[in-house]
């Protein structure tokens, strides 16, 4: 199975309040005496125009935005399928929007 890289957009089952999303991966590769867990932020089409929405426009995907109050990590193994991968841009807007919701520098 390959690795999700930090960037990429895959699919993730997330359990029946959230479903199956495509979500950004945020963290670096964990080494293998480390836990496989991805840290990820999900993408999503109903739009509440807050400041923690990064919108993100791409061929195949419907108009949305990675929402970073929904922050999470998540096993490896519950990936299911690389669907594409953000844009610099739109990673170091996330990012930003992040810091924001976790008051960090």
């Amino acid at each position: 199975m390959a690795r999700a890289q930090r960037g990429e957009i895959w699919q993730i089952d997330l359990g029946l309040t959230q479903k199956t999303r495509p979500c950004l991966i945020l963290s670096v590769a964990f080494l293998d005496h480390e836990r496989a867990v991805v840290t990820y932020v999900p993408r999503t089409t109903h739009l509440r125009q807050t400041r923690f929405e990064v919108s993100h426009s791409a061929r195949g995907f419907e108009p949305g935005a990675f929402d970073v109050q929904g922050v999470g990590s998540i096993p490896e193994v519950k990936l299911e399928r690389r669907v594409g991968t953000a844009e610099v841009p739109v990673l170091q807007r996330v990012e930003a929007a992040l810091k924001v919701w976790l008051s960090l520098p």
